[in-house]
């Protein structure tokens, strides 16, 4: 700890007034002593963890921190507000400001140490130190834990002074043998046995502060309650170490505090559970320890909040039902993406090599001429047909990995197997994933005899399960899905005209609000899902998903070279990477250039997109590949004129960022680059906070 931070890393006056500007005065102290070297690259991962959750703490602490490959070494920076500064604690400002800075690729070593501050965090006495420190480096000191060995001298001499240290010690220990109910009051600790054991997984995002401070705070509340026993697993990032099974299984409940799913969530099944935010075991712990403990005496066995449909029982107790959806959607997409990237540019490269008649030839087991292009052509394309038959099945089992964990994949991956015989496409695949997250979450309410606990996730419930699904999918709602599938492809072969347009401005605002996100993936999975039956209106789509999402990075980097001196030093040098990730249509090459000003370059962006979206099927462009940006352009109909939608786009956004960029306080045209430069970091400082 000693190297972490020193006193030059310490201000007991910080002066911010928001938590940004904090985060850049102690991010400076970093810069100065050379455990940073990208004041505003670090600064921008900072604010990319702090919109994933704000870090202010009950009790007047933030703690913003990251991990980012511009940090050399692990570090801390201390500052005390005499105003305080909202980090977005519910009890109101911060005036404890921790700054903490880890490599992206630091040692477990130092994680640890970073996690001991964060337990630190929880002591009040400690806390209190911290308020009244008037000295950097006594403050340090603190920090570092070189002030309980300095304690440590006092004492003696205290007890010196007192006289008589020894019998001091040795009376109260003569006593207590002397009186008869003291042996009684010792036999009855032997009530450990009749303690309310809990087993409890805390874990957030970075896994270097929160994940320590909620495991801190529920075994300190166990520690209160005299017939509670708590028992933490931290799943932080220098990895876990996991609970021994003899300690879960004798656990009378469990707690998860968690922000990033629970790693081997499976071992705890069949457990009264509590699940929630990792916050929730910072900031109550005691209120949880009561309700694991009231589930338990009502005999369930749920994870969620509270009884309800299937679908209401995952995620966090605080998330309403379009979050939960939105997030169980996102997991089977996600999953799915690898799938289609790999298996759609291999039948593109398939369609580019050996022509549109490739899906014709014999299979490659039978008849592969060496020498021959053709072969190689169809070997490429059969393998990529192969790895796009997973699309639906990877989609559908993931939905249900999200909602009901390991247990879900069987009857999920069986029920977009059946989506797929009944031709119920994309459509089926988000049912039956849906359906058999349900299923499965259902079965795991029912209270099984304890012998039988153990063969549950691996035969009962895949049995059962992919029964009921596989039920559902050939006999009951499998034939209405593929009729609306059936409708959607038929309403997709019809657009033209004004229609197409619309909806090619529709994809294109998707794809670039938020550059990425949620919205950017359910417009890519639904042009992705029409790939799998592919028809000419789903391939427009195709064309224009992809072009609008190529827009941002392009035009973030055209910005940067047309209007420099509008950028940070450090947006310059991503613009220079932005031309190749949206050449790539990877659109999240704009994310940097979004989170340092979101307020003009988001709206940029979308106007840009929805251009390009309109325009691409407004000139009936088409595209087989599910990815690879300009680099597919000869498997592209009318890529002229697709380049000329892409092109239109990306200046309309250049031209409304740079307007908007220009609308700040205005840089003095006189004043040379690096001046400008800092003149533009300044205005954006106050615009931050918007991002947060």
């Amino acid at each position: 700890m000693s190297e972490m931070i020193t006193a030059d890393l310490v201000d007991l006056d910080l002066s911010a007034d928001t938590k940004e500007a904090a985060a850049r005065a102690l991010a400076e102290r970093m810069v100065a002593r050379g455990r940073v070297t990208d004041l505003d690259g670090f600064l921008a991962d900072v604010a990319a963890r702090e919109a994933q959750m704000p870090t202010g703490l009950d009790g007047g602490i933030g703690i913003p921190h990251c991990r980012s490959e511009h940090v050399t070494e692990p570090t801390l920076a201390f500052g005390r507000s005499a105003d305080g500064i909202d980090f977005g604690a519910p009890d109101g400002p911060a005036d404890l400001i921790f700054l903490i800075a880890a490599p992206a690729g630091a040692d477990d070593a130092h994680l640890t140490i970073l996690s001991s501050l964060a337990r630190q965090l929880m002591d009040e006495d400690f806390k209190a130190a911290l308020r009244t420190a008037t000295d950097a480096g006594d403050t340090a000191a603190l920090i570092r834990g070189d002030e309980p060995e300095a304690e440590s001298t006092p004492g003696p001499e205290a007890e010196a002074e007192a006289g008589e240290p020894e019998p001091s010690v040795t009376e109260p220990v003569a006593a207590e043998p002397a009186e008869p109910a003291e042996p009684a009051e010792q036999a009855e600790p032997a009530a450990p046995a009749a303690k309310f054991k809990i087993v409890a997984v805390t874990s957030c995002p970075t896994g270097i502060a929160h994940t320590y401070m909620a495991a801190e705070s529920l075994e300190k509340a166990g520690r209160d309650a005299d017939d509670v026993e708590v028992v933490v697993e931290t799943q932080g990032s220098a990895g876990f170490t996991r609970l021994a099974p003899e300690v879960i299984a004798a656990a009378d409940g469990v707690i998860f505090a968690h922000d990033v799913p629970v790693r081997e969530k499976d071992r705890f099944a069949g457990k009264p559970t509590v699940d929630v935010g990792v916050k929730a075991g910072i900031n109550r712990p005691a209120e949880l320890i009561g309700e694991v403990r009231e589930k338990a005496a009502r005999g369930e066995t749920t994870s969620g909040a509270a009884p309800g449909t299937p679908v209401d029982r995952a995620g966090d107790t605080g998330d309403g039902y379009g979050t939960k959806l939105r997030k169980w959607l996102m997991s089977g997409v996600s999953y799915m993406v690898p799938f289609v990237a790999a298996g759609g540019l291999l039948i593109a490269l398939g369609f580019a090599i050996g022509g549109y008649t490739i899906n014709k030839a014999p299979s490659v087991a039978e008849h592969f001429v060496w020498t021959q292009t053709d072969s190689w052509a169809a070997l490429l394309f059969q393998v990529g047909s192969v790895a796009f038959a997973f699309l639906v099945p990877v989609l559908a089992g993931f939905i249900a990995y999200g909602m009901a964990d390991r247990p879900g994949l069987v009857p999920g991956f069986v029920g977009g197997s059946i989506a797929l015989t009944i031709n119920a496409g994309f459509l089926g695949g988000l049912a039956a994933g849906l359906i058999a997250g349900g299923v499965v979450m259902a079965i795991q309410k029912v209270q099984v005899p304890p012998v039988l606990r153990g063969i549950m996730p691996v035969v009962v419930i895949p049995l059962i399960s992919s029964a009921v699904v596989g039920f559902l999918m050939f006999l009951v709602i499998g034939k209405p899905i593929a009729s609306l599938q059936r409708a959607l492809t038929d309403w997709l072969n019809s657009l033209s005209g004004a229609n197409a347009i619309i909806l090619g401005v529709v994809l294109g605002l998707m794809m670039c609000f938020d550059l990425g996100g949620p919205l950017n993936k359910v417009a890519y999975a639904f042009a992705v899902g029409g790939l799998a039956n592919p028809t000419e209106g789903s391939l427009k789509v195709m064309a224009a998903v992809m072009a609008a999402g190529m827009v941002p990075p392009l035009a973030m980097a055209l910005a940067t070279t047309v209007r420099g001196r509008l950028f940070t030093r450090t947006e310059r040098e991503n613009g220079k990477a932005a031309w190749v990730l949206g050449a790539s249509f990877i659109t999240e090459g704009a994310i940097p250039f979004a989170a340092a000003d979101p307020l003009r370059v988001i709206p940029a962006s979308m106007a840009g997109g929805a251009v390009t979206g309109a325009l691409s099927m407004a000139f009936g462009c088409t595209l087989r590949a599910p990815h690879g940006g300009i680099f597919v352009v000869p498997l592209i109909g009318n890529p002229f004129l697709y380049l000329i939608a892409i092109a239109a786009g990306v200046c309309v956004s250049t031209a409304l960022v740079v307007v908007l960029k220009g609308m700040r306080k205005a840089t003095p045209e006189g004043m040379a680059d690096g001046a400008g430069d800092a003149v533009a970091e300044k205005d954006e400082e106050p615009k931050i906070p918007v991002a947060a």
